[in-house]
């Protein structure tokens, strides 16, 4: 049928059609919908941001913000982000006419009248939220990842709308600064100084930043490559004992990166800020790294771990300023890419600058346990996951995005190689660079490079929950390699690795291709089923699942290599939590272990294994039918040690288990100094640390104690610390609930590791009757908390509250909250069941070892 309208009505009524264009759905915080549109019309996006921040924290900080952009149309609204109150606004002017404010949802809403196809300028002047300053007595700074910086001021802020900032501060004259840019002025005029920053980077909002404050500023060039400081560390000999150690850690991975990437590090300056209790390790801000101070400033005779553990942060930080920040991904469901990179990458740094440290095993011990403690729990998540809005994206992080995904990463890349893995990476950062990327992209580009079917690789890997099961099965000459999937959806991982087999005196690995439900089976010549002393599964730690394993395994513990250890010591243990391995059995292999394993890695992983077994495996009086004689065998084996880094780790762990009255009055003499241990060099961390301990195992002592550690503490960060804590540590029932009560309140949970510490020591294994009536109103918090803490503020809280419990009401308690919450948020249920999984788990092992 055929309708013949006039010309001109038709024109009309296109006019009209476009003139009605659908508006976005205003929506608290960043939908997709909103990202995708707006990444659709803004282009050429500039920040000029003008902050006066006062000496005292309670005090206002006024601001000013000019935003500049190019606009493809004006059909719509154009909503400009900031979750904060409307009497923070004070006033709006759009292309020089001033305007009043329309707030809504969390946005200002731009009037389409007002706005231009081309270039836009957008002026406002308010008052800065301050959710995300940080703000301190004496220093604050800014921590906007991955949706906060519209907690601070008015902005787009989503990752793919990169842009240039140009930064002006107003400060006390005594404070510091540091931000992405270089600084191009600084005038002082009585009490207050202006620090003017150039232009930056271009980049996206979450790693715009600054720190400023009563900092000590430390620049220095390293073989060509000028760094500048910040710190608050009060004790110099700490300082300059780890100050070469920390530039000359940054400066090799950035040698390191440059070679392996093709591309000079591409950004202006290279500096960063040490802060006293920072949320996270550390966060990549471009040209302005910030780090937990502890992270990089160890104290005397730190362990090989703690010295792995710091060199592997900063060439975390580091890789990011390729992956992450000059290449960033499009929307934060791939936040876990620059992550994947920067953790991978990290372990390639590492080599170079440790050459005496077993990398392979380094990388096992570092990636494997922390996955599996999240992809075998109830609330196991895929590594890429969707996302709806960007106000729920601090739920996507985790341990699956820190540490399955560099497992899957070099499965990858063994399977297209590491040539042509190296060259699909060079050329996804030349690609993207100084844009955005999705995943998809990545494996596009690796897919050219490679004749596997990558894309149905990563549907398993990347998009999907879990890890599979092996077992073994032996015949005449052969062993075969049984993958399951425990969800029975026959999903297959393919993966490479190797089982180990002893017959006689020799060893042998067998590479293990696993690319469908039955691997490749692998015969032997030479060998017949009841030649098979023993197997080893994946023995060089490259395979990711729930291995087969059993005790006898350790019977040919002295013929394994340093990686096939730590693979059999982690496959145990997670046969352990699945209910295969006995816990007392375990235990006393546990024993003879640490009496005799030099290397310090697989000591590491013992004890906590011991640890582990010790508070939440063991019933009550199985525990303190253990204590004096793992008391007595730790002490030993920290006085006999003649490596401080190796004492260190007998007295933490002796320090963790003490029960008995002689043990704890060991550990007072050494707290207060009456007793020394020698070659074991104590610093005040280690005495705030032993006065937390007696507090909670020696009740009686905790006013004396907290009182007399109170007077000691010279660092003025850490003595508010300990002040913040001293309620949890109380022997009074009352001053503990008191201190739960406060941290319903926002301002009480400002300085989230504090709260986390707090956390820990008021459901300590040994106040679990009295403080697990706090599980239910934690449970109740967690919406809150999800919504005005960091991104690992929530799991941190649920882990803090829930991991040390084993009880069947503590069970019940949980499973209770979800039938009474069945519409409850999916990511949050996720890390519930997540940081419920131990729970879960050794309350099934007590209710066992009970029946028997």
């Amino acid at each position: 049928m055929r309708f013949n309208l006039p010309i001109a009505f038709l024109f009309s009524l296109l006019i009209l059609l476009n003139a009605c264009a659908p508006a976005i759905e205003n929506v608290p915080g960043v939908s997709l919908e909103l990202a995708e549109f707006r990444k659709k019309v803004i282009s050429d996006l500039s920040y000029n941001l003008e902050l006066s921040i006062p000496e005292d924290a309670q005090e206002p900080i006024p601001g000013t913000i000019s935003i500049q952009f190019q606009l493809a149309e004006n059909k719509v609204e154009l909503p400009l982000d900031f979750r904060e109150t409307a009497d923070k606004l004070h006033s709006l002017t759009i292309n020089g006419q001033e305007t009043s404010i329309i707030f809504e949802h969390e946005h200002i809403l731009l009037p389409k009248e007002l706005l231009q196809k081309g270039s836009n300028s957008v002026s406002i002047e308010f008052t800065a939220g301050e959710t995300s300053l940080n703000r301190n007595p004496e220093f604050l700074y800014t921590l906007f990842v991955p949706d906060r910086a519209r907690t601070c001021f008015p902005l787009f802020d989503q990752p793919n709308l990169k842009a240039t900032y140009e930064l002006t501060l107003e400060l006390p004259s005594s404070w510091n600064a540091l931000s992405n840019a270089p600084l191009l002025s600084k005038v002082e005029k009585g009490t207050i100084a202006t620090w003017e920053f150039g232009t930056s980077d271009l980049m996206s909002s979450y790693l715009f930043s600054f720190v400023a404050g009563e900092f000590e500023m430390v620049t220095r060039n390293v073989y060509g490559v000028e760094m500048t400081m910040l710190h608050r560390e009060t004790d110099q000999e700490k300082v300059d004992r780890n100050l070469d150690d920390i530039f000359d850690l940054h400066k090799a991975s950035l040698d390191w990166l440059e070679e392996y990437t093709g591309i000079d590090h591409p950004f202006q300056k290279f500096d960063f800020a040490l802060i006293p209790s920072f949320q996270y390790g550390g966060m990549e801000h471009t040209g302005a790294i910030q780090y937990r101070a502890s992270s990089l400033f160890l104290d005397e005779s730190p362990s090989q771990s703690q010295l792995l553990s710091r060199a592997s942060l900063i060439a975390h930080e580091t890789a990011h300023m390729w992956f992450g920040n000059l290449v960033t991904m499009d929307w934060f469901n791939d936040v876990w890419t620059k992550e994947v990179f920067a953790n991978f990458m990290a372990a390639k740094i590492m080599n170079p600058n440790f050459p005496e440290i077993n990398h392979d095993l380094n990388f096992l011990v570092r990636h494997y346990p922390r996955a599996y403690s999240v992809d075998r729990t109830e609330g196991a998540n895929p590594i890429r996951q969707h996302l709806p809005n960007l106000n729920e994206a601090g739920t996507m992080y985790g341990a699956i995005i820190y540490n399955k995904a560099p497992v899957m990463m070099r499965q990858l890349e063994l399977l297209v190689g590491e040539e042509a893995f190296q060259q699909g990476v060079q050329e996804y950062l030349e690609t993207f660079a100084n844009a955005n990327a999705t995943w998809p992209e990545l494996i596009d580009i690796l897919d050219r490079k490679t004749d596997s079917d990558l894309k149905t690789w990563s549907e398993v890997w990347v998009n999907t929950p879990g890890r599979p099961h092996f077992e073994i099965r032996t015949s005449t000459q052969v062993i075969e390699v049984i993958q399951t999937d425990p969800s029975k959806t026959n999903r297959v991982w393919p993966q490479l690795f190797a089982v180990n087999v002893l017959q006689g005196e020799v060893n042998q690995d067998y590479e293990i291709i696993s690319s469908s439900k039955i691997s490749g089976t692998q015969t032997m010549s030479t060998l017949s089923e009841y030649d098979f002393e023993s197997i080893i599964s994946n023995s060089n730690g490259i395979g990711y699942g729930l291995f087969e394993a059993k005790i006898s395994d350790f019977e040919i513990w002295n013929n394994l290599d340093e990686v096939a250890k730590g693979s059999l010591l982690i496959n145990i243990y997670e046969n352990l939590l699945e209910g295969n391995i006995d816990p007392k059995t375990y235990f006393e292999q546990l024993k003879q272990i640490i009496q005799t394993e030099e290397n310090q890695l697989l000591l590491n992983l013992a004890l906590g294994h011991i640890g582990t077994i010790y508070w939440d495996a063991f019933l009550p009086e199985e525990r303190d039918a253990h204590s004096v004689e793992m008391e007595a065998l730790t002490w030993h084996l920290m006085m006999e040690q003649t490596e401080a880094s190796r004492k260190r780790m007998f007295f933490s762990t002796w320090q963790s288990i003490v029960l008995s009255q002689k043990g704890l009055e060991q550990l007072h003499s050494i707290w207060n100094k009456t007793t020394t241990v020698p070659a074991l060099p104590l610093s005040e961390n280690d005495y705030i640390g032993m006065a937390a301990t007696l507090s909670i195992k020696a009740p009686e002592m905790f006013e004396e104690i907290t009182f007399a550690q109170l007077a000691n503490i010279e660092n003025p960060d850490r003595k508010r610390r300990f002040e913040f804590l001293i309620p949890a540590l109380s022997n009074d029932q009352q001053a503990r609930d008191e201190f739960f009560e406060s941290l319903k309140d926002e301002q009480n949970r400002e300085i989230e590791s504090w709260v986390l510490s707090g956390l820990r020591y008021l459901h300590h294994p040994l106040r679990e009757n009295e403080s697990e009536k706090y599980i239910l109103s934690s449970l109740e918090l967690l919406q809150e908390i999800q919504q005005t803490g960091d991104i690992f503020f929530p799991a941190g809280w649920m882990s803090a509250t829930l991991g040390n419990y084993s009880s069947d009401s503590a069970v019940e308690t949980v499973r209770r909250f979800f039938t009474e919450h069945p519409d409850y948020n999916y990511q949050l249920s996720l890390k519930i069941l997540q940081s419920a999984d131990m729970l879960f788990r050794m309350n099934k092992i007590q209710n066992q070892i009970a029946i028997n």
